[in-house]
């Protein structure tokens, strides 16, 4: 996950409580702030210990991913495909749809609603698109998106190229991207599966070991509405299409398309906008809505079934080494054909990017002036070191290429990878007293809260 905060000298120059702890920090979370491009009291779920889990289509069938999905990938955790306030403030793609799921604790102050939902209207990264109406819009999970057209919550693109441009350039002021990038960011978004779900089975009927209050649920999801026997929830989230008919509808909220009901247990919150929390409340919405007359037991068993239509393993995974280790090294794998084509515009991005990552993981072995961490410094010093010695090993690249030694930059990448290699044992000697270790990790951010917090009082 991408997002690079603000310099903050002109902060800890206002509060010399921050020197020690803001000395080492290049990564953010809530942003307490008036030195930050994006408003005081923005949260970006930084501080999160655990992640989605991504998987990917070309993993499950036991294939490996693509050139052009890993170029997606990296192109969509960087910066530097967007513009404007965007870039400036350090955010990618990745910081709404937290590994191409969406992000529920996103929340920008006078941007959103309630955490989750995000206007993409609004005047902060393109004014010259404000349509003047705080109208933000939930941000929606990437997972099986290929099944999903058309695209926007109220399905107004059929393509998803040019859905994705349009994010790009039209929402987040991004300069025009190559025809490449843009390939590159919609097979990655088409390569992003659904979380398997043994809970349900062919044609998105419920699995044989079904409660009795899901099979309940599911007998009322098919059953027609007393006032339209042509209708049924099932007639729009249709089971055996990915829960999706691909159509618009408006049930007492405007005229939005069809969401899949697929992992929906991770997707809160729900509707275009976020109004509700739960099932229970989306169930309610409509028994109100369609006069469906349903009794306390209809509403708990739907929900049953929902949340069984819903799940999926292991949604979340630990931040770890090895998963950090594992992204750079897909992104970086991207040089392997760039560098032989002499392709100086993707090896400036996975130089950007790449190093944009490594120096992220250098700040999760927190620096010795960092009063939040004890013990483990001449560990972490290490790590760090070995870190930053890769930034530079990207530099070299970059530079080989830059000017036509690709040879050279051939080599240098094996070198890197080399110290790459050698970087991991360092980074796990000191992972005790890293932000990979959630206790550390707690300590960490609940300090630097409370140091933000002060702060901006000593501003105000």
């Amino acid at each position: 996950m991408r997002y690079q905060a603000p310099r903050w000298a002109a902060v800890a120059a206002a509060a010399t409580i921050l020197t020690g702890l803001l000395a080492s920090s290049a990564g953010s979370f809530p942003i307490y702030t008036n030195q930050s491009v994006l408003p005081p009291g923005t949260e970006l779920n930084e501080d999160a210990a655990e992640l989605p889990r991504e998987l990917f289509k070309s993993d499950a069938i036991g294939g490996r991913r693509s050139y052009l999905v890993n170029l997606g990938d990296m192109a969509f955790s960087s910066p530097s495909i967007l513009g404007g306030v965007a870039r400036q403030a350090g955010m990618s793609c990745d910081t709404c749809h937290l590994n191409g799921v969406s992000n529920a604790k996103l929340f920008m102050p006078g941007h959103s609603t309630r955490p989750g939902n995000f206007d993409t209207t609004g005047p902060l990264f393109k004014p010259e698109a404000d349509n003047g109406i705080l109208d933000p819009v939930t941000i929606p999970s990437l997972r099986g998106a290929r099944y999903l057209a058309p695209y926007g919550h109220d399905g107004r693109m059929a393509s998803l190229r040019d859905f994705v441009h349009n994010v790009v350039v039209n929402e987040f002021a991004g300069p025009e991207p190559a025809p490449e990038i843009l390939d590159a960011l919609v097979a990655y978004i088409q390569d992003i599966d659904f979380l398997p779900n043994p809970r349900i089975g062919a044609n998105g009927r419920l699995a044989a070991t079904a409660s009795d209050a899901e099979k309940r649920g599911e007998a009322l999801f098919n059953k027609p509405f007393p006032h339209d026997p042509a209708m049924s929830c099932a007639g729009c989230h249709q089971p055996s299409a990915a829960f999706v008919d691909h159509q618009q509808h408006d049930v007492g909220a405007g005229l939005y398309k069809t969401p899949t009901l697929l992992n929906a247990d991770f997707n809160a919150p729900y509707f275009h906008d976020g109004r509700y929390d739960t099932y229970d409340q989306v169930v309610a919405h409509f028994d109100r809505f369609y006069s469906l007359g349903l009794s306390a037991q209809d509403r708990a068993d739907l929900v049953a079934y929902l949340t069984a239509v819903g799940d999926g393993e292991q949604a979340m995974v630990p931040a770890s080494i090895e998963a950090q280790v594992q992204e750079i090294e897909h992104f970086t794998s991207v040089l392997d054909t760039a560098i032989p084509a002499k392709n100086l515009a993707v090896i400036d991005l996975a130089v950007d990017t790449v190093g944009g990552e490594l120096r992220e993981c250098t700040e999760d072995f927190p620096d010795r002036k960092d009063t939040s961490v004890s013990g483990g410094v001449a560990e972490r010093m290490k790590a760090r070191a070995a870190l930053k010695g890769l930034v530079l090993d990207l530099r070299r690249i970059d530079a080989s290429a830059a000017a036509g030694r690709f040879d050279e930059a051939a080599q240098e990448l094996a070198d890197y990878r080399k110290h790459l290699a050698d970087s991991v044992p360092l980074m796990k000697a000191a992972e005790m007293w890293s932000l990979f270790n959630p206790t550390v990790r707690t300590a960490h951010y609940v300090a630097m809260r409370q140091l933000f917090q002060s702060a901006t009082k000593s501003q105000e």
